[in-house]
């Protein structure tokens, strides 16, 4: 684990990048996230992928697989791997101050 400082922030990330404290993020973090992953600028449409993890994770405990995100999110599969080029459940999920979702390499 290590401690990094994003847009003023101090927070807690794992081996991989991701938050280990999903309650450290804020909105400037995840542009900062966004930006370092080569996803910028956060466009409304990702806003609604980031938004949807944060509520998935709240109310189930993990985020959505891609197959659920592309099926619940409201935004179809195609267009996930275009708003998240590098695999759009786990990328949208570091970017959203989320862990990883179960069953993502």
């Amino acid at each position: 684990m290590s401690v990094d400082t994003i847009a003023g922030t101090t927070i807690d990330l794992n081996e991989e990048g991701f938050l280990t404290d999903w309650t450290q993020w804020n909105e400037a973090v995840a542009v900062e996230l966004a930006r370092r992953e080569g996803v910028d600028p956060l466009t409304a449409r990702h806003w609604e992928v980031i938004w949807f993890m944060r509520r998935e994770f709240e109310e189930k405990g993990t985020g959505p697989t891609v197959r659920i995100l592309g099926k619940t999110s409201g935004v179809p599969v195609k267009e996930l791997y275009e708003l998240f080029p590098k695999g759009p459940a786990k990328l949208a999920a570091k970017i959203a101050g989320i862990p990883k979702p179960r069953g993502c390499i």
